[in-house]
């Protein structure tokens, strides 16, 4: 499985440093990251004002 060999963590630099498949917590960051938008999608959506249709008569 991926993270079984140790990799070094210090040859990492910038978004790869926090996201990465190699080690755990890089993957642990990347489930983090996806659980908060899918939340943050929802909770977009779930709060948006709902559109007002003019009744015309």
């Amino acid at each position: 499985m991926a993270g079984d060999a140790h990799v070094d963590e210090s040859q990492f630099k910038g978004l790869s440093k926090y996201f990465n498949g190699t080690t755990m917590r890089g993957r642990a960051n990347v489930a983090k990251a996806t659980y908060a938008s899918v939340g943050l999608l929802i909770l977009y959506f779930t709060m948006k004002p709902k559109k007002k249709t003019e009744v015309k008569k």
